[in-house]
């Protein structure tokens, strides 16, 4: 069976088509229901980032099940989809297990190493498990990808100094609009990145940082976290909050523009000589890219950072290589179970068969000398599970080894193992066991 990624990524398609296919977040765990009606899928996971959108699949057939996951995104969106071909990218076999890894130690972030990967990567893990989504194939996959993250973080420089989308927004207004210092700040969308973009402008000197979220709760926590510097404001106190802020920075998961070219014309009218910046992080963009024809209106979106922070990126650059060994070392571990499955049916057959004959050879004896001690039985007990043990040990060692070495061999031995014994375990698994190796 196929393991495959499908999908588009700030490497293949611009913010405004990422946006255009974003899934509403509050929609994801309906979605890998949904997918789970498609009969070729037979394991699935959604990622979705401000960076990316890919669905992580193991297949019955590979052309019929991408076919598959390219319906289903045009179905589920009711939407638009034709442009998607244009941008969007299939990893097939190792070329997916190796990107997964890639992803999660965030070597294919549009910011080298950024934090918030990793906890993107578990979210959408746990949205499939809850889901029912997954199967054997992707949880090893994912827990394993989600242990080199932490590796990578843990063991190199690659996540060092505190670069992110949010702090890279921060970076970026520094530029644009110089010191920090005595700035007014509104922040728009109180989620992870805004709390720490929040922090951050505190950190950079500014005075008055307002927090509008359309969870005024939420609004209220993140200030209160910041202290006098800080307020929280209800969404309908937008306009009124643009007109005091020097700097804008907005990460909210609305599906729609927040900031207009309206409510920012009549915010500009009340400070027609002072400039406006908008640092916009959100995928989908929170911006009309329409609003920056108003006069004093500075906008960058997300797309736009990435060159921001190259030149404190420099010592993340150094530990790639680091990070690569990590790769590596779990594509390989991950390739080898996944070889490794074919064998995996005959043996738990095989073992199972071997405990039930020396459980009722073990009743049968002891019905007939029913005078033997406790001890004389937990010995005679324990011999009989080291016999089975020693018997089956090397066989099964040899048939894993085989199914990573050759697996043309290893389905040979499986085979003639399932029929010496008469395991019946091959006609239900004779599918699964002829599928070629992801590599192919």
């Amino acid at each position: 069976m196929p393991l495959v990624c499908l999908g588009l990524s700030h490497h293949t398609a611009p913010v405004e088509v990422r946006e255009r296919h974003a899934f509403p977040p509050h929609r994801m765990g309906e979605a890998l229901i949904a997918l789970r009606d498609y009969e070729a899928v037979r394991e699935a996971l959604m990622l979705q980032t401000c960076g990316r959108l890919e669905i992580y699949a193991e297949l019955e057939d590979y052309e019929v099940g991408v076919g598959q996951l390219k319906s289903f995104l045009g179905n589920f969106r009711h939407g638009d989809v034709s442009d998607m071909d244009s941008y969007m990218y299939t990893l097939l076999g190792t070329q997916a297990i190796e990107h997964v890894f890639r992803v999660s130690t965030g070597l294919d972030s549009m910011l080298i190493g950024e934090a918030e990967i990793l906890g993107q990567v578990k979210e959408a893990y746990v949205q499939a498990q809850r889901a029912r989504s997954l199967g054997k194939t992707l949880h090893t996959l994912f827990r394993s990808a989600l242990e080199a993250g932490k590796m990578a973080r843990t063991q190199t420089w690659i996540s060092n100094d505190s670069t992110s989308l949010a702090t890279a927004a921060v970076a970026c207004a520094k530029e644009h609009v110089g010191d920090l210092s005595g700035t007014s700040a509104l922040i728009v969308g109180a989620g992870k990145m805004g709390a720490l973009a929040a922090r951050r402008l505190k950190a950079e000197g500014a005075r008055d940082i307002v927090v509008l979220n359309r969870s005024h709760k939420r609004a209220e926590h993140v200030a209160d976290e910041l202290g006098e510097v800080a307020r929280a404001a209800e969404m309908p106190g937008l306009v009124d909050a643009l007109k005091a802020a020097d700097i804008v920075v907005t990460s909210t998961g609305a599906p729609h523009f927040v900031l207009t070219p309206g409510n920012l014309a009549e915010a500009m009218l009340a400070r027609p000589d002072r400039p406006l910046f908008i640092v916009d992080i959100a995928v989908p963009r929170d911006v009309d890219p329409d609003a920056a024809r108003i006069p004093g209106v500075g906008i960058v979106d997300v797309d736009a950072l990435k060159d921001v922070v190259d030149v404190t990126l420099e010592k993340r650059r150094a530990a790639i290589p680091l990070v690569e060994e990590i790769i590596a070392a779990h594509v390989e571990r991950f390739g080898q179970w996944y070889q490794s499955r074919v064998t995996i049916p005959v043996i738990a057959s095989l073992t199972q068969k071997a405990e039930s004959i020396r459980e009722a050879e073990l009743e049968r004896l002891f019905a007939r000398v029913p005078e033997l001690t406790e001890r004389q039985r937990m010995l005679i007990t324990g011999a009989s599970l080291t016999i089975v043990s020693k018997l089956l040990h090397s066989a099964i060692v040899r048939i894993r080894d085989k199914a990573v070495e050759n697996r043309a061999e290893a389905l040979t031995h499986v085979r003639m193992l399932d029929e010496l014994f008469e395991l019946q375990v091959l006609p239900e698994e004779a599918a699964f066991a002829s599928t070629p190796p992801p590599e192919d």
